[in-house]
């Protein structure tokens, strides 16, 4: 199954404690769309400008990632410059230059519009809604957003949130949206908008899926991050686990439960090898047989046995 992200393409500097580097190809639209290639036929829609180089363009062809729904516009490819200290969670933003992007509208072509799988990257929510209103019965919906968003144009987030089946959000995200500090209540404001899940990403700390089951184990999903020891450039690692996740449920179609905890595990590993490297060039070099190995090893880093019959007993007062 196809998958069809709209968002940003841009040129990012950005500085880590393992380094500085300039202008190097960013953006939520490139970072999911390079990722989820590796599972599925991907269909990008975004804009740069007139310094957008052909190497770049070559690139996404050789991922078989569909640029038609690529606009270029006379003017600058989006920019952004951000620096990273020892807490790699926290990212200071030295520079943004929207540039093209600041005109941007996303045109859905009749191809486009019967993509089954549509991933929303972080952009202003009218033109989530644009996107939605244009697709046509896709299997799947999903959205990421900000904080930004939140305060500036929250009516409009809330529509778009009710219009899809599927929201990514962080933990401040989720409290500042719903006005609650109990995590779990806020998740439920945002499910009782019609999303049918939502994840929670937890940046080192893993992520967790909440769904409308009964019961907290038909409910709750919740995995650890993999551990990295050398992390190098955290840029793009909330987009790289939705690319995971969406990707793994349009190569297999499998919208089950327990597909969508699989998902959430795929959307872990890649985001972690994303991390391994500045900008996009871990992603350059990997390809499924690395993601599967490193599944494997996930799940024997969160596999363990149920009580024995011994232990049930210890437990129960029985012995």
């Amino acid at each position: 199954m196809s998958i069809l992200v709209v968002g940003s393409v841009a040129f990012d500097t950005v500085e880590t404690p393992r380094g500085r580097r300039e202008r190097t190809l960013g953006g939520a639209c490139t970072y999911f769309a390079t990722a989820a290639s590796l599972y599925s036929q991907v269909r990008m829609v975004g804009v740069v400008g007139d310094d957008f180089d052909a190497e770049h363009l070559a690139f996404f062809a050789s991922r078989d990632i569909d640029t038609s729904g690529l606009q270029h516009a006379p003017g600058r490819t989006f920019f952004w410059s951000g620096r990273y200290g020892t807490n790699m969670d926290a990212c200071e933003t030295l520079d943004t230059q929207l540039n093209v992007f600041a005109t941007f509208h996303p045109e859905i072509s009749p191809a486009y519009a019967n993509t089954d799988y549509v991933f929303l990257a972080n952009i202003d929510p009218d033109l989530q809604i644009e996107v939605l209103k244009q697709v046509r019965s896709p299997r799947l919906t999903a959205l990421d957003s900000m904080n930004f968003w939140m305060t500036s144009k929250r009516d409009s987030l809330t529509q778009a949130m009710s219009m899809v089946d599927l929201v990514l959000l962080n933990e401040s995200e989720i409290r500042l949206y719903s006005q609650q500090h109990d995590l779990l209540r806020g998740a439920d404001t945002i499910l009782s908008l019609g999303p049918k899940a939502l994840i929670i990403k937890r940046g080192e700390h893993g992520a967790m899926l909440v769904t409308r089951g009964d019961s907290v184990g038909e409910r709750f999903f919740i995995v650890p991050a993999f551990p990295i020891e050398d992390v190098v450039d955290p840029t793009g690692a909330g987009d790289t686990f939705a690319a995971g996740v969406i990707g793994y449920l349009a190569a297999t179609n499998d919208l089950s439960p327990q597909g969508l905890r699989r998902a959430v595990v795929h959307g872990t590993v890649v985001a972690s090898f994303t991390v391994q490297d500045f900008s996009i060039d871990r992603l350059r070099r990997l390809d499924r047989e690395q993601i599967a190995a490193r599944y494997s090893e996930f799940r024997c880093l969160t596999y363990f046995d149920t009580l024995t019959p011994a232990e049930c007993a210890l437990f129960t007062g029985a012995l």
